[in-house]
């Protein structure tokens, strides 16, 4: 599913037009990221936990010259899904 085809469903289960719909989702989406840019994390309950990640500086290697290079520190999304969503994938109830 690609976030066109959420905005329909969405306007189809509701009682929203398409551009409201829209105006939802991506107000949605913008602040999952603004929360996780300030180091917050997002609880969705029966669905996941969305929170960051540090991956520490370490020494790499350049795969077409083989030559090491330093890939500093970064931070990485993770997402932990929920039991419900584990339930839902491994046909558990």
């Amino acid at each position: 599913m690609i976030k066109s085809e959420l905005i329909e469903r969405l306007a189809q289960v509701s009682r929203l037009s398409v551009n409201d719909s829209k105006i939802v989702v991506d107000t949605i989406f913008d602040t999952i990221v603004q929360t996780l840019v300030n180091g917050g994390r997002v609880e969705l309950r029966n669905f996941g936990i969305l929170s960051l990640k540090t991956r520490k500086a370490r020494m790499g290697r350049n795969p077409k010259t083989g030559e090491q290079v330093f890939v500093g520190e970064k931070r990485v999304p993770y997402f932990k899904p929920g039991k419900a969503v584990l339930n839902a994938l491994n046909g558990k109830k």
